[in-house]
Parts: structure tokens; sequence; C-alpha cells
């Protein structure tokens, strides 16, 4: 499914929050297919790290993962007082109840997308977000 070609061109500089392997892989794959560059961290804190380093323009957020999990480290962002604490942020995550889209979006995130991944939803996401960033 990840292979077949993707005919977008999205350009986003993305931290991954992402604590299991395989999906990391797979999102890194899926995001460089749409022209975007990633940073793929493991748990909640590494996410403020490197968001305390460097520059991007979003992040998806696992929100299940160790030490810091992706709905604390949202709330943490967004309470940082920082030039990324109003960054987009979108729960990418297997939590897949009502309930769960509501918490992430109670906890600051922006949008919402469920594990698998599918890459149709990805492209709508990203695509939405990136015309948002530009005319910011």
């Amino acid at each position: 499914m990840v292979d077949k070609p993707i005919k977008h061109e999205i350009g986003l500089h993305i931290l991954v929050a992402e604590d299991n392997q395989i999906n990391q892989l797979v999102a890194k794959k899926i995001l460089q297919k749409l022209g975007c560059t990633c940073v793929v961290v493991n748990d909640g804190i590494e996410c403020l790290e490197q968001l305390a380093a460097h520059r991007f323009d979003m992040v998806l957020m696992d929100c299940v993962m160790p030490n810091m999990d992706g709905l604390e480290a949202t709330r943490w962002i967004r309470a940082s007082g920082t030039d990324y604490g109003n960054m987009p942020i979108i729960a990418c995550t297997a939590n897949a109840m009502p309930s769960d889209r509501q918490d992430c979006l109670d906890a600051g995130m922006n949008d919402y997308m469920d594990k698998p991944v599918d890459i149709q939803r990805m492209i709508d996401v990203l695509t939405g977000w990136s015309g948002k960033l530009k005319n910011a």
C-alpha cells in the first residue's frame, strides 16, 4: 500500500512522535512520498526536546507512548508560551472511539487520524493543514 505512487507534494517538516518502530517506518515512508521531511521521536519527552531545539511545521502525535504520552505532551506544548505553542498537532492513534477523539481535541490537538493510517486520510489532513499554514 505504501509503495503505490503518490502524486502529492505537500513539503512540510514534521515531527513524528511514535513509539512503535513499524509505525515509525510507515509514517516516515508515507511522509517522504508526500514530499515531507520528518524527525521521529519515541515519546513525549523527546518530542518536547526536539521542539525546543528545532523548527517544525507540525507534529503527528501518538497518544499512547512511554515516559510521557501524547496528550500530556500536547498540554505541555500548548502551555509553553513558545513560538511552537500554537503549531498544528495531529493525533495519530489506535484509540479510535469517539471519546478518544474528543480527549485529543480537549488536550489541544487540532486534528485526528486513527491507525492503521489510511494514506488518503493522511493526504487530506496534511494538505488541509499545509494550506492553512501557507495562508497564515
